[in-house]
């Protein structure tokens, strides 16, 4: 029987290598994203690095990691942190607040707290390592001693008010000392501080158990969940420590890989790389999370920690203290390791040291089984990030819960020659993603999960897919907020929730003034069932609000207000979809304003004329959307789209890699796929009458069917335009288009050689977000050989959107994202008339996308959904670049003299000319000393 209620995993986030988001994260372990590389030099500093020689404490033979000093620019004051204190505060500490804040938004922002903040609690993993904030207080107080005691005992000449002078100097060049920063150096503040700014009043404490830390926190927060204490808890870890300290003791340890490559499982492994980061999930009981209608990635089903006790060593890992901790998790479930179907993924601790990956493979061996059961794939993500220490089992855990959640098994990078004791295993590593079918018996999806630490301290965790999902739970849960009201700018957004309509017609009874008064915070305001957003909130727009709550009725953004009275979208709701158009007659991207506020390439106006260019655009806007939508926390649950926009389609799902694609535009010869002599012609009647139409003829077919009035030919020119002139005799609108392609009929076959080639050649990836097909309305096949068929299919059969958009809704789809010029988005409404859904553009004729943007995420959040809305509808503060190194203390360039030349030519200011005289005699005596006590010259011979 469990130990313990099974618990869900319902928020993730993470800042790793590579990685400033859980989205990033995913997408890198997928494509096999290798996030190693050299020590950025503010780190630490060069003159350590020797890669031959003898190994001394202060030299490395090893400078090759992972490292996230991209991604750590913060809005600290947003958390209420002064920007002047954060010099001096431990940036894992920020670090981990921001992610946990992260975390909780995943989950579902402020609604997943529950109502009594005392049952919600933080324990995160951390070690007691030589931090950046400690480098910086031990310069401060310990180094300065020395530099002046050194001085004092070379120089005895030396008066103490110089000394005081040059201690001042040096103290100087590590910033100004603040009492309120040093607060911030103690280790259990990077739980306490998170607890302190989301206002969590259950337990906050930090665990150091070496590299099983974060594991061992989850164990702890499952506790508190189990108890009964608690009804959530943040868990996780957070490492961000580089300091040289740190490399010279796996230097010296010889753990460092000589040849600067991590290869977890390699036949050839030679050690570990170091890496860091942070990474939070969002735990509850798996029957409060079904209760409230919560997203669960994954079930935690069982925790084991044990400890190897009596070794032949303190620092050898030993198998049989692994085994206990991964049998005890495995008996806390319930379940047996050994059983048909009971592991998919190992996601192992695999640091490649040849001890360690020696000692797991025996463990694993032991525990699940000799070779002849059920075969099973085996990873390690630090073959990508590197070894993140405290951090390391919670990288490896959110890695297998998105896993299991997307039904992928994940490659393992730098594997090509496996060991060969991974023989004598169930497992074998892959070297790219693949499909994770379920187990045939109808089991779930299950994974584990391995952190062994330093000193024998080693942790387990069991995790499954969860059941599906109740719809109904969602609907009977009682409102959790009072009614709020926040505003924002630019382009002021006024956004209301509330328990019901009644509830928000009540905030809109108050005059215009009243209702804006506000202000402008920098946070979702508290979630409710009912919700109403107003882009540039108007008196006019106001009033039409207030008509519109009134109502009681959804509004969908006319007037740009959106009103749902209750949730369309969320978790236990329907589920969002990304469409992206093909080409339009008319295509004016107007991104430039977006792509500057993300730091993403904006793409060129182009003409229909020149498919090659206008192709390569269309494709750059949907990626430059798709990003950036993601960016913001909306993240589709599939990707579709209108004729070629479905290969935006099959990159943004994963299918094709971005740069593939580009790769293909950029050589791709736009005249090869010209048909000549034929025309497109839209007709504003079904495709039912436009076969009726067409029966009898060949020389005419069916292109598109759009929506239920409208329609596409294709054919000879001549016989298009008699067909459009005989239509148009019966009062059916039709135009005749500019498009020359052939796209999507029979016509185009002789021109798909280059087409086919590329096609072939291109390497396929097992989707990351399942992709819908047009030409089946259906997701796209698993098999590789499927998947080139129908892409070859999708351009000689017609687009059947009509029928697409018709079985997404069917699958539960009930929010409608274009990202792309043009109007597709009146055909999906034309299409799902008198169903519930919304539907809106990302792009629009009439304001830049950065505009339109803010209207998207209005309407996802006014209809259930919990989009990051704060990056557009604030104005952005500039964020404060957290330092994460240590390096050497320099003096100021013109102090690089002191000891040549005059040295008081040097400095003008006196305090500087003082402390200039000073060096160069202490560096007199030192030198008068060496000559008198050892017969050594400072001077080099000539």
């Amino acid at each position: 029987m469990p130990r313990h209620p099974p618990v869900a995993v319902v928020g993730m986030a993470v800042l790793l290598p590579g990685a400033g988001d859980l989205a990033s994260y995913w997408q890198n372990i997928t494509h096999g994203v290798d996030a190693i590389g050299e020590v950025p030099a503010d780190r630490w500093d060069a003159e350590y690095y020797q890669p031959a020689g003898p190994r001394r404490a202060d030299r490395v033979y090893c400078r090759r990691g992972g490292f996230v000093d991209a991604t750590t620019e913060f809005d600290v004051a947003g958390f209420g942190v002064m920007p002047a204190s954060v010099p001096g505060t431990e940036p894992d500490q920020l670090i981990a607040l921001h992610v946990a804040h992260q975390s909780i938004r995943d989950a579902g922002g402020e609604r997943a707290l529950p109502s009594d903040r005392a049952r919600a609690g933080v324990v995160l993993g951390r070690g007691g390592y030589l931090t950046p904030g400690l480098v910086r207080l031990d310069q401060r107080v310990r180094t300065a001693g020395q530099l002046v005691r050194t001085l004092r005992e070379l120089a005895p000449e030396l008066d103490e008010a110089r000394l005081d002078r040059i201690r001042e100097s040096f103290a100087g060049q590590l910033g100004p000392e603040r009492p309120e920063s040093a607060i911030g150096l103690v280790p259990n503040l990077a739980a306490s501080r998170v607890a302190n700014r989301l206002d969590l009043r259950g337990p906050a404490y930090t665990v150091d158990a070496a590299c099983a830390s974060s594991l061992v926190a989850v164990d702890h927060a499952v506790r508190e969940l189990a108890t009964g204490r608690c009804d959530l808890m943040l868990a996780g870890g957070v490492h961000h420590c580089h300091d040289i300290t740190l490399w010279s003791v796996f230097s010296q340890l010889g753990a460092l890989s000589p040849s600067e490559r991590i290869r977890p499982f390699h036949r050839d492994a030679d050690g570990v790389l170091i890496g860091e980061g942070t990474g939070v999930v969002v735990l509850k009981r798996l029957a409060d999370a079904e209760r409230d209608g919560d997203r669960i990635y994954a079930v935690v089903r069982g925790t084991g920690v044990a400890s190897d006790g009596r070794s032949a060593s303190l620092l050898n890992p030993d198998p049989d203290g692994q085994a206990r901790a991964v049998r005890l998790a495995w008996a806390a479930a319930g379940l047996d390791p050994r059983a048909p179907g009971a592991l998919g993924l190992l996601e192992a601790h695999g640091t490649a040291t040849p001890a360690g990956d020696r000692a797991e493979l025996a463990t694993i061996t032991e525990v699940f089984g000799p070779p002849d059961g059920p075969r099973a794939a085996i990873g390690s993500v630090k073959s990508m990030i590197g070894h993140t220490m405290p951090a390391a089992g919670i990288a490896g855990l959110i890695k297998a819960a998105l896993a299991i959640h997307h039904g992928v098994l994940p490659p393992t990078l730098h594997c090509e020659d496996p060991n060969p004791a991974l023989a004598t295993t169930r497992f074998a590593p892959l070297a790219e993603a693949a499909l994770w079918e379920p187990p045939a018996d109808g089991a779930p999806r299950r994974a584990g999960a391995n952190a062994f630490g330093f000193g024998g301290i080693n942790a387990h965790v069991v995790l499954e897919a969860p059941a599906e999902a109740r719809a109904e739970a969602h609907a009977t849960a009682p409102p959790r907020r009072a009614p709020s009201l926040t505003v924002a700018e630019p382009e002021r957004v006024l956004r209301l929730a509330a328990p019901d309509a009644g509830a928000l017609a009540a905030l809109l009874a108050a005059d215009d003034s009243t209702v804006l008064a506000t202000g402008l915070p920098e946070t979702a305001p508290d979630a409710g069932p009912a919700r109403l957003g107003v882009v540039d909130p108007t008196a006019r727009r106001l009033a039409l609000a207030r008509r519109a709550v009134a109502r009681g009725a959804p509004w969908r953004g006319r007037g740009d207000v959106w009103f749902g009275p209750r949730p369309l979208l969320g978790p236990a709701g329907g589920r969002t979809a990304f469409v992206f158009p093909g080409l339009e007659a008319e295509f004016d991207p107007r991104a430039d304003a977006l792509g500057a506020w993300f730091g993403l390439p904006a793409p060129a106006r182009a003409t229909v004329g020149d498919i090659g260019r206008h192709g390569a655009a269309v494709f750059q806007l949907g990626r430059l959307l798709d990003t950036a939508l993601r960016r913001v926390g909306v993240v589709p649950d599939a990707v579709a789209g209108h004729s070629v926009g479905e290969w935006t389609a099959m990159a943004s799902g994963g299918i094709h890699a971005a740069a593939e694609v580009d790769a293909f535009l950029a050589e791709f010869d736009p005249d090869a796929l010209r048909v000549p002599g034929v025309a497109f012609a839209v007709l504003g009647m079904p495709a039912e009458r436009v076969g009726e139409e067409l029966s009898g003829r060949d020389d005419v077919v069916l292109s598109h069917d759009n929506a239920p009035n409208q329609s596409m030919v294709c054919g000879p020119e001549p016989a298009v335009e008699e067909l459009v002139d005989a239509v148009r005799e019966r009062g059916v609108i039709a135009q005749i288009l500019p498009f020359r392609s052939g796209f999507h009929t029979p016509m185009l076959a002789p021109y798909l050689g280059p087409i086919r080639r590329a096609v072939e050649a291109y390497t396929l990836h097992a989707p990351t977000t399942p992709v819908w097909s047009a030409t089946t309305a259906a997701p796209y096949p698993a098999q590789p050989a499927a998947v080139r068929e129908l892409f070859i299919r999708h351009l000689l059969e017609p687009v059947r959107f009509r029928p697409l958009i018709g079985a997404l809704h069917d699958a539960g789809f009930r929010a409608f994202v274009q990202l792309g010029a043009g109007r597709l988005g009146s055909l999906i409404d034309d299409t799902l008339a008198g169903r519930d859904r919304v539907v809106v553009a990302a792009h629009a004729p009439v304001r830049d996308c950065l505009a339109q943007l803010r209207r998207v995420l209005t309407a996802l959040w006014a209809n259930g959904a919990e989009p990051d809305v704060t990056p557009l509808l604030t104005r952005r503060r500039a964020g404060v670049r957290l330092d994460l190194g240590g390096p050497l203390v320099s003096l100021p360039p013109a102090a690089r003299g002191l000891l040549t030349g005059d040295p008081l030519a040097a400095f003008a200011h006196p305090v500087a000319a003082e402390l200039s005289a000073l060096l160069a005699e202490t560096a007199s005596t030192a030198a008068a000393v060496l000559t008198a006590t050892a017969g050594v010259s400072p001077t080099p011979p000539p």
